[in-house]
C-alpha cells in the first residue's frame, strides 16, 4: 500500500554509495504516492529523483593527506546540508557509507528531531570497536549488509536491521563458466586459475611477483593450466605488462578490467584480501586469499585488529573456510599448497562450495526493499529512537 508523501534527505561520498542509494529510492518510490529526495549523490541517485546540493565528486576524498588539504571544503559542505536540513526537516535522514563524514551530521540532525539511519555498518567488529558510542548518539537505526554486524549494535541498543547484500540479489546462483571464457576468448578446454592481486599500485607490487611465481610453479605441475589476469585500469594493466615481460612463457592472458567475468571463467582464483573475497564466494568459486603490506602498517593493524579472520568468507562461515595466507605466511609454496587441492576440486573445493551457497543464501534477501520497508518504519515513528 502506497505510503503517501516521503521527504528524505541523503547523503552518499562514493560511487559505491550512489549503487546502494539508488536502489534503496527506486524501493522506496515504489511503496510512496510521492517521493522527495535531496542532499549529495551521484547520477544514479539522481536518476531516481535526488536533488543533488553539491556534486558528489566533491566529497570523494583518497589517501592520507587529500583530506587535511580538502577539510575547509567539506566543513563547508557539511555545514551547508545540515543547515539545509535543519531549516527544512525531511521525514528522516539517510547517510549512506562515509563514516567519518556522515556520522557527526548524522548526529547534529538527530539532536533537531530527525530521524537519522546509516547504511553500511563500519567495520567495529574488525577494529575500533570504541566508535559504537559515537554511532549510538549518531543514528536511530544502523542497516547492516551482513548478519554478523547486527551482533555488536544489540549489544549496545543501538537499533539495527540486517538488509542483505546487494551482490547476492544481483548474482545468480550459479555462474556458467563456459560461457564465461567464450565472451573473454579463452580456451574452452584445460583449468583456468583467476589471479586477482587487487587494484591499488602497492597492492599489485607486493602481490603480482607472488602470484605469478605461484602460477609458474603450479603451471609446471600441471601442464593444462592457464591464467587469466584482470587489470583494475589502465595503471594496473601496464604495471602488469611489465611483470609479465620477465616470464614472457606463462600462459597468462591479461585483460582490461572484467574480474567478475574473469572469476566466472575460472576453477579457482587466488586474490587480494577485500570486497572481492565476497564475489568469489557469491560466483561459487573456490579460493585462496593472500596479502602482504608494509612491514609498520601490518604491525599497525594487527595490534588493532580483533577478528581472527580477515577474508569475508570466513568472517561470514565463522571458521577457516578459506586459507588465509598474510603477510610472511604468503609464500608461493603456501599458495601452491593451498590451491593443489582447490584444483583438483576436492574436498576441500567442495567444503568451500557448500559453504558459499549457504552463503548466498543468507545475503539474497532482497537489499532494496528490506531497506525500504525499514526507512519507512523509522519515518512513519514504528522504531524505537531511544
Amino acid at each position: 500500500m502506497p505510503h503517501g508523501v516521503l521527504r528524505v534527505g541523503v547523503l552518499a561520498g562514493e560511487a559505491s554509495g550512489d549503487i546502494l542509494g539508488s536502489r534503496i529510492l527506486a524501493a522506496l518510490r515504489e511503496q510512496c504516492d510521492q517521493l522527495i529526495v535531496e542532499g549529495i549523490g551521484g547520477p544514479l541517485m539522481e536518476a531516481q529523483g535526488l536533488r543533488s546540493m553539491f556534486p558528489m565528486e566533491r566529497l570523494s576524498v583518497m589517501g592520507f593527506v587529500e583530506p587535511f588539504k580538502r577539510l575547509p571544503e567539506l566543513l563547508r559542505i557539511r555545514r551547508a546540508v545540515f543547515e539545509h536540513f535543519r531549516d527544512d526537516p525531511p521525514d528522516l535522514f539517510l547517510g549512506i557509507d562515509s563514516p567519518d563524514f556522515n556520522l557527526r551530521l548524522e548526529r547534529k540532525l538527530r539532536e533537531c528531531g530527525i530521524p537519522t539511519a546509516h547504511l553500511v555498518s563500519p567495520s567495529i567488529w574488525a577494529w575500533r570497536q570504541g566508535r559504537i558510542r559515537k554511532i549510538k548518539r549518531s543514528v536511530d537505526l544502523m542497516l547492516c549488509l551482513f548478519p554478523f554486524e547486527t551482533g555488536v549494535y544489540r549489544e549496545h541498543g543501538v537499533p539495527v536491521r540486517f538488509v542483505g547484500h546487494p551482490l547476492a540479489d544481483e548474482l545468480p546462483a550459479t555462474v556458467d563458466a563456459a560461457a564465461a571464457r567464450r565472451d573473454l576468448g579463452l580456451e574452452p578446454d584445460g583449468r583456468l586459475l583467476a589471479l586477482l592481486p587487487g587494484s591499488r599500485g602497492g597492492e599489485v607490487s607486493m602481490l603480482a611477483p607472488l602470484f605469478l611465481q605461484a602460477a609458474r610453479d603450479l603451471w609446471q605441475q600441471q601442464p593444462d593450466l592457464s591464467f587469466v589476469l584482470p587489470a583494475a585500469n589502465a595503471e594496473r594493466e601496464a604495471q602488469l605488462r611489465t611483470l609479465l615481460a620477465e616470464q614472457p612463457d606463462l600462459p597468462v592472458t591479461l585483460i582490461s578490467g572484467r574480474s567478475r567475468e574473469a572469476m566466472a571463467a575460472a576453477d579457482a582464483v587466488l586474490l587480494a584480501s577485500g570486497t572481492a573475497t565476497l564475489e568469489a564466494a557469491l560466483l561459487k568459486r573456490p579460493m585462496v586469499v593472500a596479502y602482504r603490506m608494509a612491514a609498520l602498517s601490518w604491525w599497525l593493524i594487527s595490534s588493532l585488529a580483533r577478528t581472527e579472520y580477515v577474508a569475508l568468507p570466513n568472517v561470514l562461515a565463522g571458521r577457516a573456510l578459506v586459507p588465509e595466507l598474510l603477510q610472511d605466511r604468503a609464500t608461493p609454496e603456501a599458495v601452491v599448497a593451498c590451491m593443489q587441492p582447490l584444483l583438483k576440486a576436492g574436498e576441500a573445493a567442495a567444503d568451500q562450495l557448500q559453504a558459499f551457497d549457504e552463503m548466498h543464501r543468507e545475503l539474497a534477501r532482497g537489499y532494496a526493499g528490506e531497506s525500504a520497508h525499514a526507512l519507512l518504519e523509522l519515518a512513519q515513528g514504528k522504531l524505537n529512537r531511544g
